[in-house]
């Protein structure tokens, strides 16, 4: 089975209201449509900018006010999704529930479903500074063009979960992502690459670029948009089928093959799926 997925480098900056927002949104979802894209990630805390709000009326916005968009958000990409008949990764939004704040990617179906992974491992900035909390379960998720599951940046760095994931049965991990230099980019997408060869897997990597200067810890973003594969003969020799340019505001496109995969599964220069040691370590499930 064969499709395609764009990732977008989305660009944070200030804005004014909402609709800024969306229409942000929708220039990169039907961007995706017109190169007939089948599923479209953006990145991890992108929704933030909409706490750049009223900055420029000195009304002061924090992460805790994040909660208050979440409608209108789920709202724009289940009407996105059902207008382009796409597959969304909303990236990630933060969201209140009983009290606590977790950040939780989206899946919003073409069919108007929305399924919501929360982020699982979080990083000490998110703790001390925002308060965030951790997901406490992890899905996989059925789709037309087969079985996917959303890991979002640090998470990746995690060889445990992307081995359920594969364990589970998913072929592809789209991972939104946001980081604010050089070494936390690097070890999210040098990760990524380590659970595309260990799983013989597809992942499908993006992170934030641009700046929100009324926005506390969203101040500074480093990222670049990346599809990865394995690292055997039917695929690019760096494991690279696309990647955008560093810090730029664009999209890349690319089309994934899961017969591909399952030809270097099974008859691969090495087979680290079906070549790991149950006898000796436990198999993730």
């Amino acid at each position: 089975m064969k499709f395609r997925v764009s990732a977008v480098q989305y660009h944070l900056h200030t804005i004014g209201s909402f609709e800024e927002f969306a229409n942000q949104c929708e220039h990169y979802v039907k961007t995706a449509q017109e190169f007939d894209s089948n599923f479209i990630l953006f990145p991890e805390f992108f929704t933030t900018q909409l706490l750049s709000i009223g900055s420029e009326k000195g009304i002061k916005t924090t992460i805790n006010d994040l909660p208050n968009f979440t409608e209108q958000y789920l709202e724009l990409f289940k009407k996105l999704a059902n207008e382009t008949n796409m597959h969304i990764i909303g990236g990630t939004h933060v969201i209140n529930r009983d009290g606590k704040l977790y950040n939780v990617a989206h899946l919003f179906y073409p069919d108007g479903r929305v399924e919501e992974q929360a982020k699982l491992h979080i990083t000490p900035t998110e703790v001390e500074e925002w308060n965030m909390t951790k997901g406490d379960s992890f899905r996989v998720f059925d789709t037309d063009f087969g079985r996917i599951a959303m890991l979002t940046c640090y998470d990746i760095e995690f060889p445990e979960i992307v081995r359920m994931a594969k364990a589970k049965g998913a072929d592809v991990i789209f991972c939104p992502s946001c980081t604010d230099d050089r070494h936390g980019f690097h070890r999210v997408r040098y990760t990524s690459h380590a659970r595309a060869i260990e799983n013989q897997i597809y992942v499908v990597l993006t992170g934030t670029v641009g700046s929100l200067p009324t926005v506390d810890f969203m101040r500074g973003n480093f990222g670049q948009a990346v599809v990865i594969t394995p690292n055997d003969v039917p695929f690019p020799p760096k494991g690279i089928m696309v990647e955008g340019e560093i810090n730029d505001d664009m999209i890349v496109t690319a089309d994934l093959d899961l017969d591909l995969l399952y030809k270097v599964r099974e008859k691969g220069s090495v087979t680290t799926w079906r070549d790991r040691r149950t006898d000796l370590y436990t198999d993730w499930e």
